[in-house]
C-alpha cells in the first residue's frame, strides 16, 4: 500500500508533517552532514530579528533529566545578514521554509516580516511572541490575549504571500484564550508549544546555573504538557476554525509524533531530540508510515484528530 504522508499547512503543501523546531537547527544546512534534510516536509529557521543579537551571557544551556534548559536569548545574525548569506543556502534545500521572527517592538516584527514577504523561498512567518528567555520583547506579547491579537493583526497586514503561524507560550493561565485571540486576528496556523520557564541551581556554589537565572525547558520532560495543550486548543479553537496546528514539545520517537497527530496536530516540529540523534527524523517518518500501514490507513490525514474519548 502506498502511504500518503502529505499535509496542508494553511495552503502550503508539505510532503510530510516533519519540520525542524526553531532555535535548534540553525539557519539552513547546519545538519546537512548528519541527516538528509529532504526527510523533512519543511524547514523552520532560527529566530531572526531586525538587528543582530548577541544573546544572553554564558552559561546559557544546561542539561536536565529528560530535557534541556536554554537561555540563548534569541542570538542571531540579524535580518540583513540573513537575507544576504542564509537565504541562498535555504534556496538549495528544495523545501518550504518558515522563518521564525522575533523582536522587541511591534515595529521590529513588522519590518522583518515585510522584508521576508519579498523572499521567494520563504512560505511562512512563524511569529515568535512566546520566548521565555529574553529580558525585553517576545513573551509579553504572548501572555495577554489582547496584546497577542494586536501584534497578530499588525503582522498579518504585511505578510504578503506568506502564511502567518503564531507560536504560543505554555506559560499562561489559559492557552485557548491566546489561541482564540490570534486566530480571530488573522493567524492561519498555530505552532505550540514553546518552552516552559524553568531554572537550575548549582548546589555547591549556591548560584543559578544559567546566567539569565531562568531559561526555557524543552525535551521529553514537557511532552505530556504539550500534548494536553495541543488537544485542548485543537478541540476548542483550531478544529472549529479550520486552523492547522504545528505541534512540538519532546517529540523524539514515532510514538510521540503519533500522539500529537491523534490529538489534532497537522505538523510536527522536532527540536531537542536533534541534539541527541539528528537521524531520529528518519525513524519518526518511517515509524508513522509503519503505523498507518498496520492500521489500514492510506493517508496520514485520516488519523489527524482521531483521538477517541
Amino acid at each position: 500500500m502506498n502511504i500518503d504522508l502529505s499535509v496542508d499547512i494553511a495552503g502550503v503543501q508539505l510532503s510530510n508533517p516533519l519540520m525542524t523546531a526553531s532555535g535548534t537547527c540553525g539557519y539552513a544546512d547546519e545538519y546537512a552532514d548528519f541527516v538528509d534534510l529532504t526527510t523533512l516536509g519543511a524547514f523552520v529557521t532560527k529566530s531572526i530579528t531586525l538587528q543582530p543579537r548577541l544573546g544572553n551571557d554564558y552559561e546559557r544551556i544546561v542539561e536536565t533529566r529528560a530535557g534541556m534548559l536554554n537561555a540563548i536569548g534569541l542570538a542571531n545574525v540579524g535580518l540583513d545578514v540573513f537575507l544576504s548569506e542564509k537565504v541562498p543556502l535555504l534556496e538549495k534545500l528544495g523545501l518550504p521554509v518558515f522563518v521564525n521572527v522575533a523582536g522587541t517592538t511591534i515595529d521590529d516584527y513588522v519590518a522583518v516580516t515585510a522584508a521576508l514577504s519579498e523572499v521567494s523561498i520563504v512560505r511562512g512567518i512563524e511569529l515568535n511572541i512566546s520566548c521565555p528567555n529574553v529580558k525585553a520583547g517576545g513573551i509579553q506579547f504572548g501572555t495577554v490575549p489582547e496584546q497577542a491579537g494586536e501584534i497578530t493583526r499588525r503582522i498579518k497586514e504585511v505578510c504578503g504571500k506568506n502564511i502567518l503561524i503564531v507560536k504560543l507560550s505554555p506559560n499562561v493561565t489559559d492557552i485557548c484564550a491566546i489561541a482564540s485571540a490570534v486566530v480571530d486576528a488573522g493567524a492561519e496556523a498555530i505552532s505550540m508549544i514553546n518552552t516552559l520557564t524553568g531554572m537550575a541551581i548549582n548546589t555547591e556554589t549556591r548560584r543559578p546555573v544559567l546566567a539569565n537565572i531562568t531559561g526555557g525547558l524543552s525535551g521529553p520532560a514537557i511532552r505530556p504538557v504539550a500534548l494536553h495543550m495541543v488537544h485542548n486548543v485543537y478541540r476548542k479553537v483550531a478544529k472549529p476554525a479550520g486552523i492547522p496546528i504545528i505541534a512540538m514539545g519532546g517529540i523524539q520517537y514515532a510514538s510521540d509524533a503519533l500522539e500529537f497527530l491523534l490529538a489534532g496536530a497537522s505538523g510536527l516540529a522536532v527540536g531537542t531530540a536533534l541534539f541527541v540523534d539528528p537521524a531520529c527524523l528518519v525513524g519518526i517518518r518511517d515509524g508513522i508510515t509503519d503505523y498507518l500501514q498496520r492500521h489500514g490507513h492510506s493517508k496520514i490525514t485520516e488519523i489527524i484528530g482521531a483521538l477517541e474519548i
